[in-house]
């Protein structure tokens, strides 16, 4: 029990859909009600254990028990619901790789702020997981053993004094359960009311002993979950990238049947494209086809889950706890693009289906005789597909407990983030099926005959083409105490050291990348890196009068690859009556480029969005010389990867806010916030490079015969970011009546500005409202939940919203797109009348909201954005629990 003042009960209850702004409030005593001691915990965005109300910073909780309530079955769904939190990285992105084009490893990441996704820590129980391989600048969510939380706490601001100078957008700690003593058995399901991504998990958790009786405490969780695969196909807003009444032609010119070009008439062609191409997967534009990729993707990928979690707790006398956790998490990701694109392929005039030949491919005017250069994707291949296997363990050993008056933590934690991809389909070897195509064996304008199918077949590309492991291994101590009274109660400090070594190794398998050029990875090299970390910090909570309270902290790092820094905070909250809280702080942050960052391996990869050469097809019309299958309205190429003369990313931060309670029952908070980060360390977006030809003519990288080989587009320290913006939280609790309780709560996100660079000195892009370059910020975001309790039961109804933004629009002005809204009702009940029972219904997404229309070419999917909408539609959730 914690003896609270009614503000501070009121901003700790975890209204409705388990959100809540928690404020610092001053505890008027240090008993309970029945005179027993108030137990101190320790709570995300401080050292100092303390009272739970005292916090001086904007918190929002999420109870696990609201996740089974929602339907919530991933972690990656619980953090959409936090308004703070700009998702664009989920596995809908593994379909086609990330925005670089390398395969994500089907991971999902928090993305506070929209700062990126390395600039949010996510923590499980106060401490550091391995981040994913493939970026290693922030955890897979999919790892968290989401059965085994108690609670979620997001830390809407700064850290990096008490955490990491990596936290800079916020902190996400994930808390498991302090100890289980009974056996819990719980299944679930999704089912859609569309084909397509049924869900599924079990999960069993099991315990003995109890701490504080027995002294001791085991419990595990074992965990499974799998997602059935979504096409493309099964919904109708995705089937297309073609969608004339909207201006949206995205399409691959690297099609079935085969475009050619003869460079020495000059005539660009398509046998099929007079009887309309492959309809629909390819149509006819002009006299030639064009491929709607879109047709053969998936939209969600199949993906399967299973974890385990442990931990044993012992006490070993006066007062200490030892303790022992152990998680393992595996994520395995199958995704699926449209057939392997083959480009360059030279079909001789002696091949037995040159145009007019014996292999019935009709002949075509003009050709010269001289071999065609043909683009050519086969179908019969079938579609490209990647297995993604990651792994992740962690284990720590931990003491906690009181030592000379001070309470006190230490740990030893080692982690390992491991991924790898497999070609399991689609993938042919490029070498020997340009041989097929040259010495007459493979038809590139029609179906394969029994030979052709065979050769085909033996063309298949099957293997691991790429892996990659990040090590963590850390000790920490921190421990903190009263130290003196003073006018407004006890003057508290806390103290800590970390010292950390993070390893990173990446390897692609030659052998088969080298094979591929469609894997962006042909021209990878393996590459490893390594640091070591040191830091102190410490912090000081001084109640100067009575109800004003400074917290002061400080935070010094040593990277022995990028140097030193040190990072103070300040925080300050004052509450000069029951109904009325003012908090405010101020905080700079410093975040080392990753190991990824400094050594990912070079690729050669295809851009995100077709262009036109600027020098051999300058505003889409072909120059002499040109070939307009390779240099016209097609990916190009850009090299990217790591880049060891990264600086460090800076910033800083200062935040202001109110909470009011105009009525014992109603509780409103108000926190403004303002992040300005320096050195953003990004790619130039390709965008940019291609719009502007003159500025960077020197990123075009040629061949000897002036034919395009591709951008440059390595990592680099570019420009500023600035963003400010309001975060508003609202919880009602109605009295208790006739027919129950009901509860009312909102948290929303107002976002002001959202500015960047792209270059130092440079132009500020205006990214609020808009998408800009790679993707849109949401002027307003919130979670709205209305809820019910009577007797057994328990009901909830709540909104999920994101505000219109203007789109990409590379399309003709007069289709110029505003996306609309895009608004998501769910509703569930339970019963708990049963002994040991609990039973959940719901449905989610229940309107049955399509994702808003998008004319956005920067992702594989087509006609929605995957980034920030679901595409499952209205689907049912059931889920029974029975414990014993």
């Amino acid at each position: 029990m914690m003896k609270q003042t009614v503000l501070s009960a009121s901003l700790t209850t975890v209204f409705a859909a388990g959100f809540a702004a928690v404020a610092p409030a001053p505890a008027h005593a240090q008993v309970d009600q029945q005179g027993q001691p108030i137990q101190r915990v320790e709570i995300t965005g401080s050292s100092i254990k303390r009272i739970q109300a005292e916090t001086a910073t904007p918190l929002t909780i999420i109870k696990a028990e609201d996740f089974i309530k929602q339907g919530v079955t991933t972690a990656q769904e619980a953090m959409s619901r936090i308004a703070a939190n700009q998702t664009s990285m989920g596995s809908g992105n593994a379909v086609g790789g990330n925005t670089s084009g390398l395969p994500t490893g089907g991971q999902a990441s928090a993305d506070l702020r929209g700062l990126g996704g390395d600039k949010t820590l996510v923590l499980l129980n106060g401490r550091r997981l391995a981040n994913h391989p493939y970026d290693t600048a922030s955890v897979d969510l999919n790892m968290i053993p989401i059965s085994a939380l108690d609670r979620v706490e997001v830390l809407r601001d700064g850290a990096s004094a008490i955490y990491g100078t990596d936290a800079i957008g916020g902190v996400i700690n994930f808390i498991t359960r302090r100890s289980v003593t009974a056996t819990t058995i719980s299944a679930e399901a999704v089912r859609p009311r569309k084909h397509g991504a049924d869900e599924e998990r079990v999960n069993l958790s099991t315990g003995f002993g109890d701490l504080d009786a027995d002294g001791y405490n085991v419990f595990g969780v074992i965990d499974w979950h799998k997602q059935e695969v979504l096409t493309s196909q099964q919904r109708a807003f995705s089937r297309t990238g073609i969608v004339p009444s909207r201006g949206l032609s995205v399409t691959s010119g690297t099609t079935f049947p085969g475009n050619f070009f003869d460079p020495v008439s000059g005539v660009a062609g398509n046998p099929g494209a007079a009887t309309g191409c492959l309809p629909p997967n390819s149509v006819a534009q002009g006299a030639i086809c064009r491929q709607d990729y879109t047709q053969l993707i998936d939209n969600l990928p199949a993906q399967e889950q299973r974890a385990f979690y442990a931990k044993g707790s012992m006490k070993v006398g006066g007062g200490h706890v030892a303790s022992v956790e152990l998680l393992h998490s595996e994520n395995d990701v199958t995704s699926r693009t449209a057939p392997p694109p083959q480009t360059g392929l030279i079909l001789p005039p002696t091949s037995r289906y040159y145009p007019g030949n014996a292999g019935g491919v009709p002949a075509m005017a003009g050709l010269s005789g001289a071999p065609l250069s043909v683009n050519w994707r086969p179908i019969e291949a079938g579609q490209r597909e990647i297995d993604s296997e990651g792994k992740a363990d962690r284990a720590v050993l931990a003491m906690e407990g009181v030592l000379s008056g001070w309470d006190y933590k230490t740990g030893l934690a080692h982690s390992v983030s491991k991924s790898n991809e497999n070609f399991v389909g689609g993938y042919v070897q490029d070498a020997s099926f340009a041989a097929g195509v040259a010495n007459g064996i493979l038809n590139p304008f029609g179906m394969q005959d029994t030979a052709g199918l065979a050769y085909l077949q033996s063309t298949a590309l099957r293997g691991e083409v790429q892996s990659a492991k990040v090590k963590n291994t850390a000790i920490d101590f921190t421990a903190s105490r009263e130290i003196m009274p003073m006018a407004g109660g006890q003057l508290a400090v806390a103290v800590g050291a970390e010292v950390r070594r993070e390893q990173a190794d990446f390897d692609v398998n030659q052998a088969i990348a080298s094979q591929a050029s469609s894997s962006g990875l042909s021209g990878s090299l393996p590459k490893s890196g390594s640091r070591n970390i040191q830091a102190i910090f410490g912090e000081l909570s001084i109640p100067f009068i009575k109800n004003l309270d400074v917290q002061l902290a400080a935070r010094f790092d040593r990277y022995n690859d990028v140097g030193n820094t040190t990072n103070p905070k300040i925080g300050v909250r004052y509450q000069p009556t029951r109904q009325l809280l003012l908090r405010g702080s101020a905080s700079t942050g410093f975040r080392a480029p990753t190991l990824f960052e400094k050594n990912a391996p070079p690729s050669r990869n295809d851009t995100n969005d077709s262009y036109d050469d600027p020098i051999l097809c300058p505003g889409g019309v072909p120059q002499p010389g040109a070939n307009p299958l390779r240099d016209c309205d097609l990916q190009q190429y850009k090299l990217q990867g790591g880049n060891p003369n990264l600086k460090p990313e800076k910033s800083r931060t200062y935040a202001a806010g109110l909470v009011i309670e105009p009525i014992p029952e109603v509780t409103v908070a108000m926190d403004y916030w303002h992040i300005r980060l320096k050195d953003k360390i990004a790619a130039l977006p390709e965008q940019t490079i291609f719009g502007n030809f003159e500025k960077y003519r020197n990123l075009f990288l040629r061949n000897p015969d002036g034919s395009p080989f591709a951008i440059e587009n390595f990592l680099n320290n570019l420009g500023e970011v600035e963003t400010d913006g309001v975060d508003v939280s609202v919880n009602a609790r109605l009295p208790r009546t006739g027919m129950g309780r009901f509860t009312l709560g909102m948290e929303g996100t107002w976002i002001h500005n959202y500015e960047y660079q792209n270059e130092r000195g440079g132009e500020f892009i205006q990214n609020v409202g808009r998408y800009a370059d790679m993707g849109a910020v949401f002027r307003w975001q919130h979670t709205l939940t209305l809820g019910w309790t009577m007797d057994n039961w328990n009901a909830m109804l709540a909104n999920v919203y994101k505000s219109s933004y203007d789109d990409q629009n590379f399309v003709d002005p007069a289709f110029f797109n505003k996306v609309d809204a895009y608004s998501l009702w769910n509703v569930s009940a339970s019963y708990t009348g049963f002994k040991g029972l609990t039973l959940t219904a719901g449905v989610k997404n229940l309107l049955d909201e399509d994702p808003p229309f998008t004319n956005q070419g920067t992702l594989f999917q087509k006609g929605y954005d995957p980034r920030y909408t679901d595409p499952v539609g209205r689907a049912l959730y059931l889920r029974a629990s029975y414990s014993f």
